[in-house]
């Protein structure tokens, strides 16, 4: 049997991403097992070309409706392991970094901007192969309304100089 020749991929950054499919609590659902936690980040076409013809799992919905674009995704492995992604929450109050026990507020976070980096990883498991989205790196700025911004320098993690009980 012939050895197979190890293709070097690079990281992938995307700045101004649009994520859907959230799950960053890694919840149980049809299309998800228990405790994986993941996004999908939305591509474009030819990001998409590129990246499927280099071994990337790239996913393509039909449009729901006539005339439109299909929708074109890659999906993202969030894993807390041995190289835990750093990823960051970034408010008028500052910048948060978000743990295994915290990167759940990003499942329902109002979005406004989110760049990443995404690592590849290749797989060979039960005779398919391919390459694996794993998330490296993250910023996600949160929209925010007037409240947010007027009391954002009040902001702590332990409560403390909030002007109110």
């Amino acid at each position: 049997m012939a050895k197979k020749e190890k293709i070097r991929r690079s990281n992938v950054t995307i700045e101004g991403a649009r994520i859907i499919f959230r799950n960053f609590r890694g919840e149980a659902s049809q299309y998800n097992r228990s405790g994986d936690r993941n996004f999908c980040v939305v591509l474009d076409p030819d990001t998409a070309e590129m990246l499927k013809a280099d071994g990337w799992n790239v996913k393509y919905k039909e449009p729901r409706e006539e005339g439109d674009d299909p929708l074109i995704y890659l999906k993202v492995k969030v894993v807390f392991g041995n190289f835990p992604p750093i990823i960051k929450q970034i408010t008028s109050g500052g910048a948060t970094k978000l743990d295994e026990d915290t990167v759940m507020v990003l499942d329902t976070a109002a979005i406004e901007n989110v760049d990443l980096i995404i690592s590849p990883y290749e797989y060979e498991v039960n005779g398919k192969s391919g390459v694996a989205a794993y998330l490296k790196k993250m910023y996600v700025t949160i929209a925010e309304d007037d409240l947010d911004k007027k009391y954002a320098r009040f902001e702590s993690n332990d409560d403390e100089g909030v002007p109110f009980d």
